[in-house]
């Protein structure tokens, strides 16, 4: 197996949202948002937590009003994970929040009005060390640029884009992030694309509205692996009608498979078929479930049969190769017991623990060793 990636990705100038680094050579970020009522803080604390929990590195809470900007100081108290908040038309909200803690503003420069305002606010941002994120939309482009191009557009919205970044050139303001979502694959690549030629800060990447779980998490894939691929993209979210802690296993399993970041299992498994000789997709669907928890990386395989299985288990830490009438398992790319199918799920999850926490031992040694 390809142990590093091969991808080479763009060179970009690095910020902070809290203590998280975006762009340059930091790991790309992933992030959600949350869908509770802002007003109400427990739940969004705890949403937040969940989402962190699953691996989330940024969260994104919305502030549509100054009441939310007061719930938000009180939500910024209670978790350490970085916040974006996303602000539109008002720029009080986002001096209130700025004053708050926020670690990242989300606004567009021209929906906050006047020239002076966007000042302000930029200003707020300097004063007290925070990014911003200029958020391009495909469905809230400018009423001129929707006439000029007659519909949506790649075009348009780099247009936009270069339009909100001239707001904060003139201000000489380099401390942001930029994103250009449409719901469309092929219009938000081509965005994306050309403006990664045309400036160096970092990109948020992401298939705004996508939909839900399943066809979602397609459209996300396709679009955002394209990109990624090309080397663009410093931090993502993965827009879907479900859980904000789905968004953040798809973010990380698109990754994974990319070998830009790696966190947790990584399996290898096959679709099975009458070859197999245990039940591999209920073998692989408690397993998924019951090791969640892990976050060290580690790659394990579950093929079903002695075909492909002994070829994948040597290239795993873990390996699970189908046979009659017992099924062997692999460590570190060598043979090592027989498990049978009688507690087949039970056995497995105890000897991947165990790899885990070995390699959680290996690791804290070479640290301490250094």
């Amino acid at each position: 197996m390809i142990s590093q990636s091969p991808i080479v990705r763009r060179k970009s100038r690095q910020i902070h949202v809290g203590n998280v680094p975006v762009g340059g050579d930091a790991p790309i970020s992933v992030q959600s948002m949350t869908n509770t009522n802002t007003l109400d803080v427990d739940a969004t604390v705890e949403q937040i937590e969940r989402i962190a929990a699953a691996g989330g590195d940024i969260v994104r809470v919305s502030v549509p009003d100054m009441d939310c900007a007061e719930a938000f100081g009180k939500i910024k108290q209670r978790t350490s994970v970085p916040l974006v908040t996303d602000i539109h038309f008002d720029y009080r909200i986002a001096l209130r929040v700025a004053e708050l803690g926020a670690d990242c503003l989300r606004i567009n420069p021209g929906n906050i009005g006047r020239e002076d305002r966007v000042h302000a606010v930029v200003q707020s941002a300097r004063d007290n060390g925070i990014p911003i994120r200029i958020g391009v939309n495909a469905g809230s482009l400018e009423k001129d640029l929707q006439k000029k191009y007659g519909e949506p557009t790649p075009a348009a919205l780099v247009e936009s884009a270069m339009r909100h970044i001239d707001y904060l050139d003139r201000l000489d303001f380099q401390e942001y992030k930029i994103s250009l979502k449409a719901s469309d694959v092929f219009m938000a690549v081509d965005a994306y694309r050309q403006i990664a030629g045309q400036i160096d800060q970092p990109l948020h990447l992401g298939i705004t509205e996508a939909g839900g779980l399943r066809g979602g998490t397609v459209k996300s894939s396709i679009g955002l692996g394209a990109l990624l691929m090309d080397g663009i993209g410093d931090t993502l979210r993965i827009s879907l009608a479900a859980d904000p802690v789905e968004e953040i296993k798809v973010g990380y399993d698109i990754l994974k498979s990319l070998k830009l970041r790696s966190r947790g299992i990584n399996f290898i498994a096959c679709p099975s078929c009458s070859r197999q000789n245990f039940d591999v997709i209920g073998t692989m669907n408690q397993l998924e479930e019951r090791l969640e928890d892990v976050m060290t990386p580690l790659n394990v395989s579950v093929i079903g049969c002695v075909v492909n299985g002994p070829g994948e288990a040597k290239e795993t830490d873990v390996g699970l190769t189908g046979g009659s009438p017992a099924n062997l398992i692999y460590i570190d790319g060598k043979p090592a017991q027989k498990l049978r199918n009688d507690h087949l799920v039970d056995d497995l999850e105890k000897l991947i623990r165990e790899r885990v926490a070995r390699k959680e031992a290996e690791e804290q040694d070479v640290i301490t060793r250094a």
